[in-house]
């Protein structure tokens, strides 16, 4: 009942975070330059025909008449027409979504698959040459942009030794294989600063687990060290893990804006930079 009532409490917490943000995002590209009213009537319609295109959308109601329009529609399923595209908001993400989540899994895949071994590498030895290398690895990681990075990989990998391809994605059901092949470099784009944050975090909580004083009694007992590692240390550390999982789950999803419009990667990220630019709100 205590678990029920706490989920219950950060679903409440959820809600009125939600609201704002999409009040703050909703009033900000209305504030954009730009008149959606004469890009769907062109530039050369007349001035009845641009009146004509705010009647038939709203465009000539007032902010929060429009806002409150569009959060009752998306409170019960309905995620509105795109105005640019003429179909439904939710068929656009399910098209674009897959993608996407190609490129963040595999980031997410590689953060974990070099970032632990790298942590716990440097956690077992701790100060020495080999733990100072990874943390200066992880903090030029980290501050490393993604999107530099992915301008560094297209220009060597794809087009100086021509080993993958540098933009587009065809779909998981056109080719699965192909698909992940145009999938690496932006994971690796992606990814890199994930690798850091991971290999830093279980370093640190790695580091304090294995000079705690439980840890040393068991040393004192005998227990072989690859197995104080593995059933102790890295037990220890899960909760960490899990959370930095989350954490880079949601970072990564917002980095993919940047990092699918170096690749051109039709994906969740470059439809919210079009629709964003061309006002498709």
């Amino acid at each position: 009942m205590t678990l029920m009532r706490f989920v219950g409490q950060r679903l409440l917490q959820f809600i009125p975070v939600i609201l704002l943000a999409t009040f703050v995002v909703f009033g900000l590209i209305q504030l954009m330059p730009g008149d959606l009213a004469v890009t769907l009537a062109g530039e050369n319609a007349s001035a009845a025909r641009i009146e004509e295109i705010r009647q038939l959308y709203h465009l000539n109601q007032p902010f929060l008449t429009r806002y409150a329009d569009w959060l009752a529609g998306v409170a019960s399923g309905n995620l509105s027409q795109s105005l640019l595209a003429s179909k439904p908001v939710a068929d656009l993400i399910l098209e674009r979504f897959p993608a996407t989540l190609l490129i963040v899994a595999g980031a997410v895949l590689l953060s974990l698959l070099v970032g632990i071994p790298l942590g716990v590498s440097a956690a077992v030895r701790a100060h020495s040459a080999f733990d100072r290398a990874v943390m200066a690895f992880s903090s030029v990681g980290v501050a490393m942009p993604n999107f530099w990075l992915a301008m560094i990989l297209v220009y060597w990998v794809s087009l100086t030794f021509d080993l993958l391809p540098a933009t587009g994605m065809p779909t998981i059901a056109d080719g699965p294989l192909d698909a992940m092949r145009h999938a690496i470099l932006p994971a690796i784009a992606l990814g890199a600063s994930g690798v850091a944050e991971v290999a830093r975090q279980v370093r640190g909580s790695l580091v304090d687990v294995l000079a705690s004083d439980y840890v040393r009694t068991l040393r004192a007992k005998g227990l072989p060290r690859w197995r104080i590692l593995w059933q102790h240390g890295l037990k220890n550390i899960g909760v960490t893990l899990i959370t930095i999982i989350g954490l880079l789950v949601n970072r990564l999803l917002g980095a993919t804006v940047v990092v699918e419009s170096v690749f051109a990667i039709p994906g969740i990220g470059s439809l919210l930079v079009y629709s964003a630019i061309n006002k498709d709100f």
